[in-house]
């Protein structure tokens, strides 16, 4: 009886699906998708007027789709800055020996930096064995003031990213770090002066997040999550400078909005957040910036959409997860499909390392079973950060049936009869900058 019960209810659940899915039009979509990669966004760039055009558009469908803001703000931008970096001067003294500047890093988004007695700085290290990138990332999100001794061994890693630093000169909020390029003779810091001089400059950023409490499990969090910013004004080919970035990522951003309507005809279990992220194309600051505003031990699932544009390696109906093996996250969506004629598939682009490279990778290093679903054929697409990434190159039709799926495949996430397993995650052997 009790099977029979079950049954019963997740075929009721399904053919609810199925009549609501029709509120995922191929009309809306392409509305939707036609607004953002319009050449009135002007690509979308971070800090441009054309972003906040973007985030303007997307705030004003979160409202139609009757979203309430996130964790109780006032609209739905969600707020916060990075800091253009122009370096003046850095003298520091450890144990009474002066260092030269080459052989210092200074992390901090502050002005100045003033350190003169040993009790005011922790010692950390970066050893000859370590990531040298994951460890500085693990290092940048504690508090405080920090030495970092960074192995000899390290010389290199030392170097580019000293480099990458300069070049880049923007900086999120973190810790106060010093990297010093360590020599046979240091030994435990018994005294420090540091003298640092910084112009600052505050540059503004907004994420646009909105969310259907749940019913039954309102502290339980299922995320929808895309990028919307992209290249903005780039080198012109044949007179187009514009980089639309209509599939990359206005594409998953039309999926976002797009679940958000669909979702506010549902009483989901669990509650459902829809993030519009800034910054992807420079590093995830938007994503990185939301993972720290919530508790990640409360986030069950994140769908992370990331160009689904045109039709994938696979054939029509057809997607791809990153990360597949690492939770059951996936095989959860193709049970959910089988009475579907679309199929989600393992990515079949590992030499990409595709599941560190798109905004699911924050909360994935964080145990959450936060994945990205694409259909882009990235080692053909020759439309890839160019100009010619217009809404008339993608495959409409394609991006409304990945959409249906996508909600299909999440409704017993949804509901709250299904829960991922967490991510254990490994060290990955990647050199993306933190």
């Amino acid at each position: 009886m009790i099977r029979i019960w079950l049954t019963g209810f997740v075929l009721l659940a399904f053919s609810t699906v199925a009549r609501s899915q029709d509120s995922i039009s191929s009309g809306e979509v392409e509305r939707i998708i036609t607004t953002l990669a319009s050449d009135e966004m002007q690509g979308r760039k971070t800090f441009s007027p054309g972003i906040d055009k973007a985030a303007s558009f997307i705030e004003q469908e979160f409202e139609k789709a009757g979203l309430q803001p996130w964790q109780g703000a006032k609209g739905f931008r969600q707020n916060f800055y990075m800091y253009r970096i122009k370096p003046v001067s850095v003298d520091l003294t450890i144990n009474n020996e002066k260092r030269i500047p080459d052989d210092v890093i200074v992390q901090s988004s502050a002005g100045q930096l003033t350190w003169n007695q040993e009790g005011q700085v922790a010692e950390q290290h970066v050893k000859a064995g370590d990531n040298f990138y994951e460890r500085i990332r693990e290092l940048r999100q504690q508090k405080g003031n920090t030495i970092v001794w960074v192995d000899a061994a390290q010389a290199e890693a030392f170097r580019q990213y000293r480099q990458y630093l300069q070049n880049s000169n923007l900086m999120a909020d973190s810790a106060n770090l010093v990297l010093v390029l360590q020599q046979p003779t240091d030994t435990a810091i018994r005294s420090v002066n540091l003298e640092v001089r910084q112009q600052v400059t505050p540059l503004p950023l907004f994420n646009v997040v909105g969310m259907i409490p749940g019913s039954s499990k309102p502290d339980e969090y299922v995320i929808f999550s895309a990028h919307y910013d992209h290249l903005g004004i780039i080198a012109p080919v044949e007179q187009d400078s514009i980089a639309n970035g209509a599939d990359d990522d206005a594409s998953g951003t039309t999926a976002v909005i797009a679940l958000a309507y669909y979702f506010r005809h549902h009483s989901p279990a669990r509650t459902l957040v829809f993030a519009a992220f800034t910054g992807e194309e420079m590093g995830s600051y938007g994503a990185r910036y939301f993972s720290r505003q919530l508790d990640p031990a409360k986030v069950v699932a994140m769908f992370n959409i990331e160009m689904i544009g045109k039709e994938a390696k696979f054939g029509k109906n057809t997607a791809f997860i990153t990360g597949f093996e690492r939770s059951d996250f996936g095989p959860i969506l193709q049970r959910n499909l089988e009475h579907s004629v679309f199929r989600f598939h393992p990515d079949p682009y590992p030499e990409q390392n595709l599941f560190f490279r798109s905004d699911n990778a924050t909360l994935a290093r964080l145990g959450v079973p936060a994945h990205t679903i694409s259909t882009d054929q990235i080692d053909k697409d020759t439309l890839y950060h160019t100009v010619n990434d217009e809404v008339e190159s993608l495959d409409i039709e394609n991006i409304t049936n990945t959409i249906k799926a996508i909600a299909q495949s999440a409704v017993s996430i949804v509901n709250g009869t299904d829960t991922p397993t967490r991510i254990e995650m490994d060290k990955p052997k990647s050199t993306v900058k933190p």
